[in-house]
């Protein structure tokens, strides 16, 4: 009597178990070998390219500090304490935030959070006279830039906070950062209604350092940097670097193009996202 061959079902249940097996027989002992697992799982369509790409974000996200992520301090919309209703109207209009921090007698003090729906009710009375914008500022969250972001983003989900603002090491207000700016190293860039084509792509550190989006267009680097880079065979940035390297570079991979430094601070198995950019003093714009 001869065996019978396995059936399909049970061909494809023992190779679910092998594969099951294999992962705990090859238990990755850092990050690394944790990330070239699961990208095998992808390669092996156990995962789909979205999904590896979330997971890459979220284990990314544990290494990632606030400083990395946050609007710097020469770009917060903010109001003061002392405008108008009018004048606070205006720059929610203008900005279409939803959240606004409210500034003392000098701009450089965060008092606190103003909410543009708390505005709401005012606009179904006259309210110029007696509005007081201290009756409607809430207590704001302050976070240190070095604050790492799977942290910041558990703080936030304990206390329902969608912003905060960072201060430095002299406990200087040094820019703002909130819950969509976490998740979009997770997840990739969240755009609502209000986000346009030619959307901030380069942010100030300091001391010769930038923020640069990878989707940077070439023409808008060259415009902002005074650079003369080609974009006739790559359009952004990322591009630029991916010609370079002819791979996808991992987390604090640094490349160099003429005499700018660039490192990687977020980039999944698919594309980068997110750089860190030094150039040398007589390079900086103006």
């Amino acid at each position: 009597m001869t065996d019978e061959p396995p059936s399909t079902g049970e061909t494809r249940q023992k190779s679910w178990l092998e594969r099951i097996v294999q992962v705990f027989s090859d238990e990755p002992t850092d990050t690394k070998s944790l990330l070239n697992l699961i990208r095998n799982a992808e390669q092996d369509q156990v995962l789909d390219a979205d999904a590896l790409s979330i997971i890459e974000g979220a284990l990314q996200v544990s290494s990632m500090q606030v400083r990395e992520i946050m609007i710097p301090r020469s770009q917060m919309v903010t109001v003061s304490i002392n405008d108008s209703l009018q004048e606070i109207l205006d720059i929610v209009i203008e900005a279409a935030h939803s959240r606004f921090p409210v500034t003392g007698d000098n701009p450089d003090q965060v008092i606190g959070i103003m909410l543009a729906k708390d505005l709401l009710p005012l606009a179904l009375t006259d309210s110029n006279e007696r509005f007081n914008l201290k009756d409607m500022v809430r207590p704001a969250t302050c976070v240190p830039e070095s604050k790492r972001l799977n942290v910041l983003l558990k703080e936030f989900r304990e206390t329902r906070n969608h912003m905060a603002v960072v201060i430095d090491e002299y406990g200087m207000v040094c820019g703002l950062v909130t819950i969509e700016d976490v998740l979009e190293q997770i997840i990739g860039e969240i755009d609502d209604e209000y986000d346009v084509d030619d959307e901030s792509y380069i942010k100030p550190l300091g001391d010769s350092q930038f923020i640069v989006k990878a989707l940077t267009p070439v023409e808008e680097f060259n415009e902002y940097f005074g650079s003369e880079f080609s974009d006739e065979e790559a359009d952004t940035v990322g591009g630029l670097l991916l010609q370079k390297l002819r791979h996808i570079p991992e987390r604090d991979e640094t490349v160099e193009l003429d005499q700018y430094r660039f490192t990687v601070l977020n980039a999944d198995s698919r594309q980068i996202r997110l750089l860190k950019l030094t150039v040398p003093t007589s390079t900086e714009p103006n």
